[in-house]
């Protein structure tokens, strides 16, 4: 199981060395949640903040854009060559263009789920997708409880993956823990955010362990 702690939950105070400690503790992405307000009622942060992030990082970043105009955002975050940027079906109108944007930048694209989204909404885009985000919360806000329907989504996602052939990823955010994570590999997840989970921990290496574990 790959890792990739979400920034939402680090203390912002110390920013720098919140990721250098997550990146030393074994982490595989660093996940950043940008919102702007519209989509989700929360915001939290631009590409300023973003730039000081990759240039502290050792490991690539996960940016997800919890945003309306998309295409904006990608255009703002794309010079800073994360490893993904995901966008929500929900919002877009032209999901295919809008991957293929994404990708011309050499950056993989991903599309993100709601909890109430089916997986059939990504049926003839999985080809061009490089990792489906399927939301295990509400997006907005840190420290919710986990929507236990993922399981089968996750399932069925990886389903569809498997009978095209395909290497997409598939990826769960929101209420992580040493607990579920169980439940989500053998649902065929690759990848979890986790921000409470470990920015609330103690030890951010041994809490990023029991989730790869």
């Amino acid at each position: 199981m790959m890792v990739a702690p979400s920034i939402l939950s680090a203390d912002f105070g110390r920013l720098n060395d919140e990721i250098k400690a997550i990146c030393e503790a074994g982490c595989d992405f660093v996940h950043v949640d940008v919102m702007d307000g519209h989509f989700v009622p929360n915001m939290t942060i631009g590409p300023v903040v973003v730039s000081a992030v990759a240039k502290v990082a050792t490991k690539p970043l996960d940016i997800h854009l919890m945003v309306e105009n998309n295409t904006f955002f990608v255009e703002l975050f794309a010079p800073l060559k994360p490893e993904f940027i995901s966008f929500h079906i929900e919002e877009e109108k032209h999901p295919h263009r809008l991957i293929q944007k994404i990708k011309s930048y050499g950056i993989g694209a991903a599309v993100v789920l709601n909890p109430h989204t089916p997986p059939s909404l990504v049926e003839y885009l999985l080809e061009d997708l490089d990792m489906v985000l399927l939301m295990s919360v509400n997006p907005g806000f840190g420290g919710q409880k986990f929507i236990s329907s993922v399981y089968q989504k996750a399932k069925k996602l990886r389903e569809m993956i498997d009978a095209r052939g395909l290497k997409t990823l598939i990826e769960v955010d929101g209420g992580v823990n040493d607990t579920n994570v169980k439940e989500l590999k053998s649902a065929g997840v690759d990848m979890v955010v986790a921000g409470n989970y470990v920015f609330g921990s103690s030890s951010y290496k041994d809490a990023i362990s029991s989730l790869k574990q």
